[in-house]
């Protein structure tokens, strides 16, 4: 059996998509383009797909990632690009390796957001962000499925800064259609430890809004430019896939090269 990892996009509108949506877009496309799927047993039978970590709905990401079990070997790179062709725009598969290591959601422990402030000054988001992080604990509250609960926001934020709109790394997601954009406009980019329970980017909204006033006139556009190790001594958010690619290259002396997959007749985009 065949393990390959796939890195996915949420862009423009189809962020606005929930992980079930995706998922159900995702099975078709593996029909689509012939994948020769791996099936759980029992009366129903499901292809084995995991996920890890997903990104909230309403929440752009660059950074998504899916492992899928094959029957039989395929081309990572060619079947990149025919799940990717099955797919809606939008939704795009942007990266394959085979799977050569375990233990991929443990390596999924930081993410780096980018939240776009419409109707908030460069200077504005500066200060919040200087009282967020002086401050020793910002304890916010969330509704669950067991009632409210509150956590310290503040515990899981490695680093936050507040950089001009023409540093934005965040790919065009289509909001100049339905954002203001005469406004002043303010990025906040940040490092999130994943946690339990996990701090999301809108609980960082609230608690700068606890603790330094800060409350944008319109909801924040939120977006992941990337998810996976954290290199606690600076801050940076590693590769999760760079293992697998490592230990491709180190095996392909070796290793047999597997069959290419083949595009089925009549495939297009979803």
């Amino acid at each position: 059996m065949q393990r390959i990892r796939l890195r996915y996009t949420k862009r423009g509108r189809l962020r606005f998509t929930s992980h079930r949506d995706f998922q159900r877009a995702f099975e078709r496309a593996l029909r689509r383009a012939e994948v020769p799927m791996a099936y759980s047993a029992g009366f129903t039978p499901h292809p084995k797909v995991s996920y890890a970590n997903a990104a909230p709905t309403g929440t752009g990401s660059e950074a998504e990632y899916l492992e899928i079990a094959l029957t039989a070997p395929r081309d990572p790179h060619t079947l990149r690009g025919l799940l990717d062709e099955s797919m809606p725009d939008g939704l795009d598969i942007i990266d394959a390796v085979e799977a050569r290591t375990s233990g991929l959601a443990d390596r999924l422990t930081a993410s780096i957001w980018e939240l776009r402030l419409n109707g908030v000054t460069e200077e504005q988001a500066a200060k919040a962000v200087e009282t967020f992080l002086a401050a020793e604990t910002v304890e916010v509250q969330r509704r669950t499925k067991n009632g409210m609960r509150s956590f310290d926001a503040r515990e899981a934020v490695v680093e936050m800064a507040a950089v001009p709109l023409s540093e934005s790394l965040a790919l065009p997601q289509g909001e100049a259609g339905d954002r203001p954009t005469a406004e002043p406009c303010a990025i906040l980019r940040l490092v999130v430890r994943h946690m339990t329970p996990a701090v999301r980017p809108d609980d960082v909204l609230s608690g700068l809004r606890a603790v330094a006033d800060l409350a944008p006139p319109v909801p924040a556009a939120v977006t992941r430019l990337a998810q996976g190790l954290l290199d606690e001594e600076s801050g940076t958010v590693t590769d999760p896939l760079a293992p697998d690619r490592e230990a491709v290259q180190a095996g392909s002396t070796t290793a047999p090269a597997p069959a290419a997959a083949k595009a089925p007749e009549g495939s297009g985009s979803a």
